[in-house]
């Protein structure tokens, strides 16, 4: 899956953090937009040393992977472009090449984004201040100190037989995918899952199982995966705000998807269940 990087290593403790060097990336800009290269690529600490004058102070440690670390520039992307650098978006970095530069790019965007949306103290108003051991912002007026932003949220597949039901989103997203929703507050994952089914589709499930976990950075998430067999074999009561669609598949009929392959927990899950092994 996405996070897959092996031999690679991520290192996300905010401790291991040092000043930038040939071969580091650099995020620059704010609100999901950033400066990339005419490849698409993010630009080298190397090419901002030449192309900008940032300050040593403006480059915010993220994280690295192995020996090279990415770094945040908190600047208007669209004001930083030249006829050698694009504007892109941060969403768009799981389809980066190699895998580990996708991956940790887009956990890196994660992060920035983060600091990019919590300035202030939610608390008393005041400015915030980076941690300086562990990953943190913290607010010398009153005390509270905040701590990254991760969104749990299920996805599941639910199963009758042979058979595995995909969805349709009204808009985004154009291809099958599978019954997911945000975990509430006060909510098991279990509980979430038969919820979002209930809501989406107007089923129930049982026999609950855990398939895997995935970081999913362009929604700032944290995703379970679960399989859930059908309680009662009943119509599709469809929530219309949201999904366009839902249907039954019988696993040698499901459709495939080249864009995702198996990157996503969505679509592991369903070759899972395509070659019985859910």
């Amino acid at each position: 899956m996405f996070q897959d990087i092996q031999p690679h290593h991520l290192q996300n403790q905010n401790d291991q953090q040092r000043p930038p060097r040939a071969g580091d990336y650099v995020l620059i800009g704010r609100q999901g937009a950033v400066v990339l290269t005419a490849a698409s690529e993010l630009p080298t600490y190397e090419m901002t040393q030449t192309d900008w004058s940032f300050t040593a102070d403006q480059y915010v440690y993220l994280l690295a992977v192995d020996k090279t670390a990415f770094y945040w520039v908190d600047v208007d992307a669209q004001a930083q472009a030249t006829d050698a650098y694009q504007v892109g978006a941060t969403r768009d970095f799981r389809r980066m090449t190699p895998s580990w530069l996708a991956f940790s790019s887009a956990t890196a965007a994660h992060l920035a984004w983060w600091y990019d949306t919590n300035r202030f103290c939610g608390h008393c108003g005041q400015p915030l201040r980076r941690g300086t051991t562990e990953r943190s912002l913290v607010c010398d007026a009153c005390g509270q100190t905040s701590y990254p932003t991760i969104m749990p949220a299920i996805i599941v597949g639910v199963t009758h037989g042979d058979k595995l039901l995909l969805t349709k989103f009204l808009a985004g997203y154009n291809h099958y995918s599978l019954i997911s929703g945000y975990t509430e507050i006060g909510e098991s994952f279990e509980d979430t899952v038969r919820r979002e089914v209930f809501e989406e589709v107007g089923l129930q499930v049982h026999n609950l199982k855990y398939f895997g976990s995935q970081p999913w950075a362009p929604s700032h998430s944290l995703l379970a995966g679960y399989f859930a067999e059908l309680d009662k074999d009943i119509v599709i009561d469809l929530e219309t705000d949201e999904l366009a669609k839902a249907q039954w598949f019988h696993r040698d009929d499901l459709p495939h998807n080249a864009e995702d392959g198996t990157m996503s927990l969505t679509w592991t899950m369903i070759e899972a269940f395509r070659h019985s092994k859910n």
